[in-house]
């Protein structure tokens, strides 16, 4: 049974920082690319930041240079690095298997201005 399970959201003033979790089970996890979405109210989901399995990296524009995203295969866990926070930046973020359509249950990040 596949579970991922984020944590880390909260609220935080605009320039802060917040690191985000997902512990996944249940699925070989070093061999799969992982992802971070957002869905922000009254707007569609989209792709935050991916990692493959061997670690290469990629990032929507609105986030580089901010966010980080990172695997480490020995936890089965993929972290979501997130400074410089912006009040835009407001949404629920979901952890994902790439590819798969294995979802979180999302984790709430509130940014303040």
């Amino acid at each position: 049974q596949v579970r991922l399970v984020e944590s880390g959201g909260g609220l935080v003033q605009a320039g802060g920082s917040l690191r985000l979790s997902c512990a996944a089970s249940g699925f070989i996890f070093s061999i799969r690319a992982m992802g971070w979405y957002r869905q922000a109210p009254g707007k569609q989901r989209e792709l935050v930041a991916a990692i493959t399995s061997g670690g290469n990296t990629n990032y929507a524009d609105s986030v580089k240079g901010r966010f980080t995203i990172s695997r480490d295969n020995a936890k089965n866990t993929v972290y979501l690095q997130m400074n410089s926070l912006k009040p835009e930046d407001t949404a629920i973020y979901y952890c994902n298997v790439l590819d798969q359509g294995w979802w979180g249950q999302g984790t709430q990040v509130t940014v303040s201005s």
